[in-house]
C-alpha cells in the first residue's frame, strides 16, 4: 500500500532515484537526459539533493502553520474542554454517536431503528456513518463531548494537508503544493455561504461530515492523478473514496467527477481501465450502506427546498472580486505553464457553475455545488501566486545569471522559497483582518477596525459562532442555561415517576438561547431514550416528518414550518394539534407561550404535571425583542396509546408507494380531515380490504368486531402486545419502514399518515426491526469490494505509460519491499 511522505522528508525512494536505477519520488522514471519541464521549482531540477532540501522544509513550514492556525482558531480551551457542543445542528448532532455508543455498537450494529424522534426512525440509513462512528469510538478514549468536537474539527484540520497532497501527488512544481495549502485558508474562513458546506461556518451550523468527507475527496483526487500517471495506489484510492462516500455524498459526487475530469486531461485506455477499478471498488466497500439508502429514497423526505436563481449574485459576491481576478490569472496561467492542477481546476470551476444553474429544483439542492465553486476558485488564487511567483524569479534569476550555465542558474532552491512564504503571509492577512488578531491591529472607538491605516467595520462571526458552539450547553453565554437544565431535570424526573414516552415542545426562536434551535431536541440524549421527541434533526430520514411539522404549526405561535409545499394551518389550533398527538401516540406535550398554554388548559385531553419558571428569556416578535419571564407547562396527553384496535376496516390505495411524494400528497390531505379518519387509508393490505382510488374522500365503511390491547412492551428495536380477538387490525402507532417483521400477524401494512397495521393470527404479537434481501445483498457487495482489494494487492498494476511516454515499472516499489525484508542483517 502507498504510504505518503510527509513533505520534509525525502524517502528512500527519492534516493534510489537520484542513483539512476530507476522510477523517482513521484513513481516515475528518470530519463538519462534533463528532466522535461524541469525547472528551478521542480522536484527534479538538478542539485536538489539530500535528505532535507529547502522546498521540502519550506513546504513543511508552509502546511504546518496553516494547520496550527486552523485549530488554535478552532479555539483549543473551548475544543478540549468537557462540555456538550451546542450550536446550530451541531448541538442535536450529538444525540447519534451516543446512540450508536449507547445501543447499536454494544450489539454489533452500525445501523438500526430508535424510538428517539419523529416516532421511530432508521438510524444512520439516510446519513452518513464514518464521523458518527469515528465519533463513538473515539469516545471509548476520551471523553465523549471532547471526542464529539475533535472528530468535527477533524476535516477543517484536514483539509490544508489533503490541497498539499494535492499538489504533491499530482506531481506539480515547487512551490505549487505549499500554495495550494495557504489557499484553502481563506476558504475554510470564507463567508460567502454559511450552511452548504466545507468552510468553518458550516460546519459551526452541522456540516461536519461534509467538511471530513471534502479532505478526503481532495486527497483522493491526488492519488488519482498520481495513479493516472504512474498506475500505482489502487487500493488506497479506493479506500480513500470509500471513506469519502460514507462520509458525506456530496463529495463523493465532486470526487467522482474530479477524476473524470483529470482522466480526460491525460486520457488513455489503460488510465480508463485503473479508474473505473478504482471507482467500482470504492463503491462497493460502501455498497453495505449506499445500496440500502438508494433502494430505500421512496421512504425518506424530501423537504423540497427552493432552487436558488440568483446565479450571477451568488456566483460572483461583490466582496470577492479579488478573489475572481486571481482565480483567473490562476488558470492562465496554468494552461501556459502545464499546471496540471491548475488546469483541471479551471473545468472544475466550470463544471460546478453550470451544475449550479442547470440543476432542477429536486431533491438535489443546486446550492450545495457552492462549496466546490468557491473551493477552486481558492485553490486557482493559489495557482496564481504559485505560477506567478515562480515567473517572476525565474525572470529575475534568469537576468542575473545572463551570463552562466542554465544549470547554475537554476541549482539553489533557496531563490524561490519566498513565493510559498508570501503566499501564506497573504492568506492570514485576508483571514486575519475580519477576524481582527493582526498584530498591531486595533478596534476604533466607532467599533471599525484599523491596522495598517486600513481601517474598515468588516468582523467576522466565525470567532463567535466557534466559541458558542464548543462553549457548550453549559456555558454561562447561554442566556436560557438554567430554563433548559430545569426542564431537562422536570422531564426526567416526569419520566421516572410517569412513565417514559414521546413529548411534543412548542417551538419557539427564545429556544437558540438554550444553545440551539435545536436544543430540546436532545431530551432522549439526557433520559436515555426515556423521554423521546416527535422533532428530529435529520428531516429526510423519516416520512414522519412532514406530519411533525404540521403538528407544529397547530401548536406554535412561532412556528418554523421548514419543510416546503405543506398545507399548514394559518393559526393555531391546539384541539386539532393534540388530536394529531393522540394519533401518533404522544404521552407529553410542553408549551411555553401564552397563547398556546391558555388553548391547553380548557383542553379536556390534556393534565398539567408541572411548571417550570419563570425565566426571563428573550423574545422577539416581528422586528422587536423583549425580555419576559415565560414558564414551560408540560402536559400528559390522555387518550395516546401506543397501540389501538381500529373500529373500521382500512382500505388501500393501490399504487401509492412510487415515491414519497406519491404517498405525501395522499396523506397529507387525510391527516388535514378528521372527519375522515374512520377509515385508515393504506398502501397496501389483504384481498379482503377494499380498494379505492387515491382521489376517493369517503372510502367504503366496514365495521370491525370490538377487541382489547394489552400488556404493550416498546423497545429500541421491537414491539410486542396481546390482543383479546385475533383478525381484528390493529394500528402500531410507530413510523412504518420496510425492515420491521411480524410473528403472530399477518404482515405489517403501512397506513395514514406514516403507522403500521397488522392483522393479528394470535393473541400475543411481536414486531421486530431487522435486516431485509436489500441490506444483506449490499453487505455481500462490500464483501467483494474486500475481496478485490486482496486481488489488486496480489496482483499489481505491470509496466506503465505515463503522460510524458516514459515507462513506469508500477510494481518495482513492492520488489523493493519485499527484497529489503529478505535481505539478511549485516554488521557485527
Amino acid at each position: 500500500m502507498t504510504q505518503l511522505s510527509p513533505p520534509g522528508v525525502r524517502s528512500r525512494r527519492a534516493r534510489w532515484r537520484s542513483s539512476g536505477t530507476g522510477g523517482g519520488e513521484d513513481d516515475t522514471p528518470t530519463p538519462a537526459g534533463p528532466v522535461a519541464g524541469a525547472g528551478p521549482g521542480d522536484p527534479d531540477a538538478s542539485g536538489l539533493v539530500g535528505r532535507l532540501r529547502a522546498d521540502s522544509v519550506v513546504t513543511l513550514l508552509v502546511v504546518v502553520a496553516c494547520v496550527v492556525f486552523v485549530f488554535v482558531q478552532l479555539q483549543p480551551s473551548q475544543l478540549l474542554r468537557d462540555t456538550t457542543p451546542a450550536g446550530g445542528d451541531m448541538g442535536a448532532h450529538v444525540w447519534l454517536p451516543a446512540y450508536l455508543k449507547r445501543v447499536l455498537l454494544p450489539h454489533g450494529q452500525l445501523f438500526g431503528w430508535t424510538m428517539d424522534w419523529y416516532a421511530g426512525f432508521p438510524a444512520l440509513t439516510y446519513y452518513f456513518p464514518l464521523p458518527m462512528v469515528a465519533i463513538a469510538l473515539t469516545s471509548y478514549v476520551l471523553p465523549y463531548d471532547i471526542a464529539f468536537k475533535l472528530v468535527t474539527a477533524s476535516g477543517l484540520i484536514m483539509l490544508p494537508v489533503a490541497c498539499w497532497a494535492l499538489g504533491r501527488l499530482a506531481r506539480i512544481r515547487f512551490p505549487g503544493p505549499a500554495c495550494l495549502a495557504a489557499a484553502s485558508l481563506p476558504y475554510l474562513f470564507g463567508r460567502e455561504y454559511s450552511i452548504y458546506g466545507g468552510n468553518i461556518a458550516s460546519t459551526m451550523a452541522g456540516e461536519f461530515s461534509f467538511s471530513v468527507s471534502l479532505a478526503f475527496a481532495v486527497l483522493f483526487l491526488g492519488l488519482v492523478a498520481r495513479g493516472l500517471r504512474t498506475g500505482r495506489g489502487r487500493i488506497l484510492a479506493a479506500l480513500v473514496l470509500g471513506a469519502c462516500g460514507l462520509s458525506h455524498v456530496l463529495p463523493l459526487f465532486f470526487a467522482i467527477v474530479g477524476s473524470l475530469a483529470l482522466l480526460a486531461l491525460q486520457f488513455s485506455v489503460r488510465r480508463t481501465v485503473w479508474l473505473a477499478t478504482v471507482g467500482v471498488v470504492g463503491g462497493l466497500l460502501i455498497a453495505f450502506w449506499a445500496l440500502p439508502f438508494e433502494y430505500r429514497l421512496p421512504y425518506a423526505t424530501n423537504m423540497g427546498y427552493g432552487k436558488i436563481t440568483a446565479y450571477i449574485a451568488t456566483l460572483f459576491p461583490k466582496g470577492d472580486l479579488w478573489l475572481f481576478i486571481l482565480a483567473a490569472i490562476g488558470a492562465t496561467l496554468a494552461f501556459t505553464r502545464a499546471n496540471l492542477i491548475g488546469r483541471w481546476l479551471a473545468v472544475m470551476t466550470g463544471v460546478c457553475a453550470l451544475v449550479f444553474v442547470a440543476t432542477p429544483a429536486s431533491r438535489l439542492w443546486n446550492a450545495r455545488a457552492l462549496p466546490f465553486w468557491f473551493l477552486c476558485l481558492y485553490l486557482l488564487a493559489g495557482i496564481a501566486f504559485a505560477e506567478a511567483g515562480s515567473a517572476v524569479t525565474e525572470a529575475i534569476v534568469a537576468q542575473r545569471n545572463r551570463d552562466r550555465a542554465p544549470s547554475a542558474a537554476a541549482a539553489s532552491p533557496w531563490r524561490f522559497v519566498a513565493v510559498p512564504i508570501v503566499t501564506l503571509l497573504v492568506a492570514l492577512g485576508w483571514v486575519g483582518y475580519p477576524l481582527r488578531i493582526l498584530p498591531g491591529g486595533k478596534v476604533l472607538a466607532n467599533g471599525d477596525y484599523s491596522w495598517a491605516g486600513i481601517a474598515s467595520s468588516d468582523n467576522s462571526y466565525i470567532h463567535d459562532w466557534v466559541h458558542w458552539n464548543y462553549s457548550g450547553y453549559q456555558s454561562a453565554g447561554k442566556s436560557s442555561r438554567a430554563t433548559y437544565f430545569a426542564l431537562i431535570r422536570t422531564m426526567r424526573r416526569i419520566g421516572a415517576t410517569d412513565g417514559c414516552g414521546r413529548s411534543m415542545y412548542e417551538y419557539e426562536p427564545a429556544i437558540n438561547d438554550m444553545g440551539t434551535p435545536d436544543a430540546l431536541m436532545l431530551l432522549p440524549y439526557w433520559t436515555k431514550g426515556c423521554i423521546s421527541t416527535m422533532e428530529g434533526l435529520y428531516y429526510e430520514s423519516s416520512a414522519t416528518t412532514p406530519y411533525h411539522f404540521l403538528d407544529a404549526a397547530e401548536l406554535s405561535t412561532q412556528p418554523s414550518n421548514p419543510m416546503r409545499g405543506l398545507d399548514y394551518p394559518s393559526q393555531p389550533d391546539v384541539t386539532l394539534g393534540i388530536e394529531h398527538l393522540q394519533m401518533f401516540g404522544v404521552r407529553y406535550f410542553l408549551a411555553v407561550s401564552p397563547t398556546i398554554e391558555a388553548q391547553a388548559a380548557r383542553n379536556p385531553s390534556l393534565k398539567l404535571l408541572a411548571s417550570v419558571g419563570p425565566y426571563p428569556t428573550d423574545v422577539t416578535n416581528g422586528n422587536q425583542t423583549t425580555v419576559q419571564r415565560q414558564t414551560w407547562k408540560i402536559y400528559e396527553v390522555r387518550n395516546a396509546p401506543l397501540v389501538s384496535p381500529l373500529a373500521n376496516q382500512p382500505v388501500v390505495v393501490p399504487h401509492t408507494l412510487a415515491t414519497a411524494t406519491t404517498w405525501l400528497h395522499l396523506s397529507e390531505s387525510w391527516y388535514l380531515d378528521p372527519a375522515r379518519w374512520n377509515v385508515y387509508l393504506a398502501a397496501a393490505g389483504p384481498k379482503s380490504w377494499a380498494r379505492v382510488p387515491a382521489g376517493d374522500t369517503t372510502p367504503p365503511v366496514h365495521p370491525e368486531p370490538h377487541t382489547t390491547v394489552r400488556d404493550v412492551h416498546l423497545h429500541e428495536e421491537s414491539l410486542s402486545f396481546d390482543v383479546s380477538r385475533v383478525g381484528v387490525p390493529v394500528v402500531v402507532k410507530v413510523s412504518y419502514f420496510p425492515n420491521w417483521h411480524v410473528q403472530g400477524a399477518s404482515g405489517i401494512y403501512r397506513v395514514t399518515p406514516n403507522l403500521m397495521v397488522v392483522v393479528p393470527t394470535s393473541h400475543h404479537v411481536s414486531l421486530t426491526y431487522g435486516s431485509t434481501p436489500v441490506d444483506w445483498i449490499g453487505i455481500g457487495l462490500s464483501v467483494l469490494g474486500l475481496i478485490a482489494l486482496v486481488l489488486m494487492w496480489r496482483f499489481p498494476v505491470g509496466r506503465w505509460v505515463a503522460p510524458d511516454g516514459s515507462v513506469v515499472d508500477a510494481a518495482a516499489p513492492r520488489r523493493r519491499a519485499a527484497h529489503t525484508r529478505r535481505r539478511p542483517p549485516t554488521g557485527g
